[in-house]
């Protein structure tokens, strides 16, 4: 299709022309008070498209909500999406245009020049719309014989030449429409557009759904990456050892930890579709014992040592302790394998204190840990976030792990 003939294909043509033609209401309303529209002289027709402003300027600067209304108009009308697709069918957005009240003076005062041009380009659209559409109608009925269609335009004489000009007429038409939208289209971005308090709200927003994904992520990564390593420690175990009993207790264990990292990926799950759901469903430091448990289960010698009332310490402190701690044993499993693993849990005043040890089996397995892989970098993180610190690396042949936590 002609690229000038694609504005008649796009809905949002149409709606951006009624979108500025139906502001010509508000003036013709107060014109059937003062001055008339009986015979009404120019300086008349000046006054009844001025007199709306002041009313205009009120209620940009009083009404907040007259902003929310606007965007939420311009939205609509003015630009292309689900409700006015454009010539390719794809939907677009808000096009950067907000649809929140007024919140500051440059909001209100930006709302007001929005209102006055909108109101003096809505009246000379419908102005110049009526003109040009009768004399298209005068231009058709001259072309078929008839030059007195229209009272304000009169054709001298008929001809068939004349509905070749009515065609353009139709085109200038369409044309002025066409730059007039894209004229308010623009308008809408500058004078409707967020605030930089919206932007910096928007971005916020932004962040703390980084976050929660980033969150989200490592809840995954430890509770299935620690369920996959044991079952994968047990199995070669159960392989190894070619002992029936043994293999039966293996598979039981992991049975076990897969139900138990079912039960975690469902609390994950139901948090990601709830964003509501207290965090609280998640596990914490009082179900360490099911940790040290599953990693005794798969053939580790796990030594705990529990100080202090865990009880007390804070909720999502507990919660990130508990994914740390399952890092940390995961580690343990998959590098020292059945070496003894040393375990601390420890409140000391307003600390919380988590330790792990076990022994490095080569030097190439602590230069391969000393890399920090994805999950002592969570643990990190974590720690980070927390106010905390977090640290590993080689002592005397152990690999240790240490967190420093605030407990409240």
């Amino acid at each position: 299709m002609p690229r000038l003939l694609r504005p008649l294909t796009r809905a949002v043509t149409y709606t951006r022309w009624l979108h500025m033609v139906v502001t010509v209401i508000l003036p013709l309303v107060l014109a059937l008070v003062f001055p008339g529209l009986v015979d009404p002289t120019p300086a008349d027709w000046l006054l009844i498209y001025l007199q709306p402003a002041p009313l205009l300027v009120l209620l940009g600067v009083l009404v907040p909500a007259v902003r929310t209304a606007e965007g939420l108009q311009a939205r609509l009308m003015l630009f292309p999406g689900p409700h006015a697709r454009d010539g390719s069918g794809r939907a677009g957005d808000d096009h950067g245009v907000s649809a929140a009240p007024s919140a500051s003076w440059n909001d209100r005062m930006r709302t007001v020049v929005w209102l006055a041009l909108r109101l003096e380009v809505g009246c000379a659209v419908a102005m110049v719309s009526n003109l040009l559409a009768g004399l298209c109608l005068s231009l058709v009925g001259a072309a078929f014989g008839d030059p007195g269609v229209s009272s304000a335009f009169r054709m001298p004489g008929t001809a068939w030449w004349y509905g070749l000009l009515a065609v353009l007429d139709l085109a200038v038409l369409l044309a002025f429409v066409t730059a007039a939208g894209a004229l308010m289209a623009w308008a809408a971005r500058a004078l409707l557009g967020p605030s930089a308090k919206e932007r910096l709200a928007r971005l916020e927003e932004r962040t703390e759904q980084l976050l929660e994904r980033n969150r989200i992520a490592r809840e995954l990564h430890d509770s299935i990456g620690h369920a996959l390593t044991l079952a994968v420690v047990q199995a070669g175990a159960a392989r190894a050892a070619g002992d029936a009993r043994f293999t039966e207790q293996a598979l039981g264990a992991i049975e076990e930890t897969g139900r138990a990292a079912l039960e975690d990926l469902e609390r994950v799950l139901l948090v990601l579709r709830d964003p509501e759901r207290p965090a609280g469903s998640r596990p914490g430091l009082g179900e360490a014992d099911r940790l040290l448990e599953s990693a005794r289960s798969s053939g580790a010698r796990v030594d705990a040592e529990v100080a202090g009332p865990l009880d007390t310490v804070a909720g999502p402190v507990s919660r990130e302790g508990y994914r740390m701690l399952q890092e940390a044993l995961t580690n343990a499993v998959r590098h020292a394998g059945s070496l003894p693993v040393g375990v601390r849990l420890a409140v000391e005043g307003a600390r919380l204190r988590i330790e792990v040890r076990n022994p490095l089996p080569e030097a190439g397995a602590a230069a391969g840990l000393r890399g920090g892989g994805t999950g002592l970098r969570g643990i990190r993180e974590r720690a980070a976030l927390l106010g905390g610190e977090a640290s590993a690396g080689p002592e005397e042949g152990l690999w240790v792990l240490r967190v420093d936590l605030p407990a409240g």
